[in-house]
């Protein structure tokens, strides 16, 4: 008998889930992302800060595999490997081979499908599985909890939804898909003060309690300050990096546009 979908991944052991080293990538000639390196660990929130256009979204979408890089690595863990083993270059990977590892990504935007049931948006999550765990097609009780508003909401089309419940649908589809790794593209970004705190709070207890590392970038400094460690870009580089417990008055006005 075929059982109903689980959130909780299958972590690895490594301190490290996601490794990216010596990454450049060009838009034609234009040099985006100059020699990054960063890394996100197992069950950790990271934040990557920076001013528009200086290639946060470039370094998303390269680890998710829709940009391909002229020089550096993407390495992400295995979910079986024992501690001391090496990670896996996904380098070459495609996007939907990455998601089936996975990486999941909720894009600047979200992407909800429109014309299409709140449901029905949910289900497509499922094709990031590999077939045999895709189950029942049933949504887990686990994405009401997180976001209860969407269990309401099933029949409505995707289109007819606030911002901020298109994004609560966006994440919740991505976590359909059973991720180890969440990739966050700015999702409090015209979103009302009061969801803002319900999107923080969703993604602080999937980290607490599934142990999904996420790469969050974001402007809004209370969702900042909710992350474990920062990263601050600048013209297509890391320049400032570190605990955000640690992350100073001087840092925040140089790379948040609060």
């Amino acid at each position: 008998m075929q059982t109903q979908p689980s959130l909780t991944p299958q972590s690895p052991a490594s301190a490290n889930l996601l490794e990216v080293r010596n990454l450049n990538v060009y838009y034609g000639e234009s040099h985006i992302l100059r020699d990054v390196d960063l890394s996100v660990p197992t069950g950790k929130m990271v934040c990557l800060i920076g001013r528009n256009g200086v290639g946060k979204t470039t370094m998303l979408k390269t680890i998710m595999g829709l940009l391909t890089p002229r020089q550096g690595q993407v390495m992400l863990g295995s979910d079986q490997a024992p501690a001391s083993s090496s990670h896996r270059s996904i380098t070459a990977l495609s996007p939907d081979r990455r998601a089936r590892l996975g990486i999941g990504y909720v894009p600047q935007g979200r992407e909800i499908i429109p014309r299409v049931s709140v449901q029905d948006n949910l289900l497509l999550g499922l094709e990031a599985l590999p077939p045999s765990k895709r189950g029942t097609r049933e949504i887990p009780e686990e994405i009401f909890e997180l976001f209860p508003v969407l269990k309401s909401m099933l029949s409505r089309m995707g289109g007819d939804l606030s911002g901020g419940q298109q994004q609560q649908l966006a994440i919740a589809r991505a976590l359909m898909g059973q991720p180890r790794l969440l990739l966050l593209d700015e999702p409090t970004e015209g979103i009302q003060p009061s969801i803002v705190l319900d999107i923080e709070a969703a993604v602080r207890r999937i980290i607490e309690t599934r142990g999904i590392s996420v790469l969050l970038v974001e402007q809004h400094l209370h969702f900042v300050r909710q992350a474990d460690y920062y990263y601050a870009m600048q013209k297509g580089g890391i320049v400032a990096s570190g605990e955000t417990e640690s992350l100073s008055n001087e840092i925040i006005q140089e790379f948040l546009a609060v």
